[in-house]
């Protein structure tokens, strides 16, 4: 059964920076494309970005597009979020996920991803 775990989280003054990290057991993370989702407290679980199973192609929601950067280590099986110049809005618990269709292009439904972390918290402070 694969696992991920994510780490990194923390607190920021806002303009800071964070990199998240999302470490997965197994053989097969190199199969998989995999998404960055977020949710803030009330309300609901939504789409940061996602990167192709070989790294090639990224795609990012709006509010964070030019500030955060998703990338990922197959050798490692380890899958990153770089977000820079963060802001109170971005204050959330960041979940790493597995698409569930292998070499998928990695969408932003939250429902085809069949694997999840525990989560990590990101607090950005105004």
């Amino acid at each position: 059964q694969v696992q991920l775990v994510e780490s990194g989280g923390g607190l920021v003054q806002a303009g800071g920076s964070l990199r998240l990290s999302c470490a997965a057991s197994g053989r097969t993370f190199r199969q998989y494309a995999m998404g960055w989702f977020r949710q803030a407290p009330g309300k609901e679980r939504e789409f940061v970005g996602a990167i192709t199973w070989s790294g090639a192609s990224t795609h990012y929601t709006d509010s964070v597009k030019g500030r955060f950067t998703i990338s990922r280590d197959n050798a490692k099986n380890t899958l990153y979020l770089q977000m820079n110049s963060l802001k109170p809005e971005d204050t959330a618990v960041y979940y790493c996920a597995r698409e569930a269709r292998g070499f998928g292009p990695g969408t932003d439904s939250p429902d085809e991803y069949d694997v999840w972390g525990q989560g990590t918290q990101v607090t950005v402070s105004s």
